[in-house]
């Protein structure tokens, strides 16, 4: 495993990346399919990754609080050639067992990964009606799976965007596994 934090390559007031991928639901997804919610949160994650199993719970909290007015979009870019617990069908099963509701896509080219500048899981990016960039950082102040959330990070900013005040910090890097690629980035 290879422990990587977040890095700035998209800035706060990009644009979001577009994509066309594949959900657990068998249907194709892109930016626009969104486009009736006030924000877009996309997460980078993964099935096998224990800094990910330790946020399922905290995303759920987070998609099912803000569903109404937020579309979180969870997409899943490693490689499941070398990491079989990754692969669609296992997307699938894990959606089922950890009650995930929100969309969850595979990036089998991992076009869109290196696209938006993610580079772990989780690797959280949140956007704003007009799909640019208002804040790339963690979920929460738990840092390593088993360490308890003192700040729900995300849950205060996506708050804080909702009411029209400013999140008082556009980047506040993830840490996790670095997204295993098919081949080694250049």
């Amino acid at each position: 495993m290879v422990l990587l934090e977040s890095q700035i390559k998209l800035k706060t007031s990009d644009s979001a990346p577009d994509f066309e991928l594949i959900g657990i639901d068998d249907k194709k997804h892109s930016l626009n399919s969104y486009k009736d919610y006030q924000g877009l949160l996309v997460i980078f994650m993964c099935n096998h990754c224990p800094y990910v199993k330790a946020k399922f719970n905290a995303i759920n909290e987070i998609h099912e609080k803000f569903k109404d007015k937020i579309a979180l979009v969870g997409i899943n870019s490693n490689d499941p050639a070398d990491y079989p617990e990754d692969s669609f069908e296992n997307m699938k099963k894990i959606a089922s067992e950890k009650g995930i509701k929100y969309e969850y896509l595979v990036d089998e080219t991992q076009e869109i990964a290196k696209k938006y500048g993610a580079i772990c899981t989780p690797d959280p990016f949140l956007f704003d009606k007009d799909r640019k960039l208002i804040f790339h950082g963690r979920i929460d102040n738990a840092m390593n799976p088993d360490d308890t959330a003192t700040e729900k990070t995300m849950i205060i900013n996506l708050e804080r965007f909702l009411a029209g005040e400013k999140i008082e910090k556009d980047f506040d890097p993830s840490i996790g596994c670095s997204i295993k690629w098919k081949e080694q980035q250049t």
